[in-house]
């Protein structure tokens, strides 16, 4: 293989943590060089572009753009296409709807010359859904195009795995699901909300997004799962909240439930029972303030009724689970047969208890 090259896409709460993680750990995870594009040139970005240069990242830009960019003083020394073209991955961190846009105006030209692509989030008909630990078994040769799904769909999948279907998907009745989101991460200076708002359901089978989503998740691996969820917002700009009942075939009791969480490496367990006590010790103690569990599971609001129903609270880690999802599904590309030694230099984030 040519040199192993990770383009990212976008510079947002996603794609800017992911480009610091991969140069960080650039070493380890036996990538040659890591590339991102900016698309717009402004003056209040300058800091963060320059950090993510000095960090061993190369900025690619737009050839329109490119004096823009260095009368702000940020140093373009790739053009857009061609850092496509001269990747081994490429991650595509931009906002919902973008990344479909940009598959069908760049990615698809480059499909013979780049091992792998990838979207976040609700980019739906991108790519096959993947969640690093839900269905890494369904990868295969040939996968070209991977959706990582969204924080809380990790999260959601991650509980219903672990709690429901880690024997048999058989032994899931049903998964109810509400997720309490925040209203915009702490970097994002609008589209905060001054009240708690409550979303529709735009399916009828699963309501809002993320049980449709882990549904297609769980698909990927022929499961097929009666799950539902609710969403709202909450004004609060720390972290997002899930409450959850599976009822499940089983009968389980509370020992159980919480032997299954502590065995499950990419959770985390919890008695704090505030997202900003949990916040801030992912600020002190993860990557850049990541923490890239799946979940962060409070303990005491664990429950199971008539052995059959569990239910509970967790917190969803900042978009930390996808940002491994990110890392995991590139190394798959780079390494099939050892991404998953290659990623364990992460380890450190990973907490049991919180």
């Amino acid at each position: 293989m040519n040199r192993r090259i990770v383009h990212v896409v976008g510079t947002g709460t996603i794609g800017e943590p992911l480009i610091g993680l991969l140069s960080d750990f650039r070493d380890q995870l036996g990538i040659d060089e890591v590339t991102f594009h900016k698309n717009s040139p402004l003056r209040n970005d300058r800091p963060k572009i320059q950090r993510l240069i000095e960090r061993g990242a190369r900025l690619a830009v737009d050839e329109s753009k490119m004096q823009k960019f260095k009368a702000l003083d940020m140093a373009p020394d790739l053009e857009t296409e061609e850092a496509i073209n001269r990747a081994s991955v490429v991650i595509d961190c931009t906002p919902k709807g973008i990344g479909r846009a940009n598959k069908e105006q760049y990615y698809s030209r480059y499909k013979d010359r780049v091992l792998g692509f990838l979207a976040q989030g609700s980019e739906n008909g991108f790519g096959k859904k993947y969640a690093r630990g839900i269905n890494d078994s369904v990868l295969q040769k040939g996968d070209q195009f991977i959706q990582i799904v969204s924080c809380n769909t990790h999260n959601l999948s991650c509980i219903t795995k672990t709690l429901a279907v880690s024997e048999s998907p058989d032994n899931l009745e049903v998964g109810r699901f509400v997720c309490i989101r925040r209203a915009n991460d702490i970097s994002q200076p609008g589209s905060f909300i001054p009240a708690p708002q409550v979303g529709a359901h735009h399916s009828e089978q699963y309501g809002s997004h993320h049980a449709e989503d882990a549904a297609d998740l769980f698909r990927t691996m022929n499961y097929d799962l009666n799950l539902f969820s609710s969403a709202m917002k909450v004004n609060s700009q720390y972290m997002h909240v899930l409450w959850f009942m599976l009822k499940v075939k089983e009968p389980t009791n509370l020992t159980k439930v919480k032997e299954a969480l502590y065995n499950n490496p990419y959770v985390a367990m919890t008695e704090k029972d505030m997202t900003s006590t949990v916040f801030s010790f992912g600020r002190d103690q993860g990557h850049y303030g990541r923490i890239l569990n799946q979940t962060v599971v409070v303990e005491q609001t664990l429950n199971v009724r008539n052995e059959h129903e569990i239910t509970g609270f967790c917190f969803t880690p900042q978009d930390g689970n996808s940002l491994l999802s990110s890392i995991s599904a590139a190394e798959w590309f780079l390494y099939p047969h050892s991404y998953e030694d290659k990623i364990q230099c992460l380890s450190d984030f990973f907490f049991k208890n919180i």
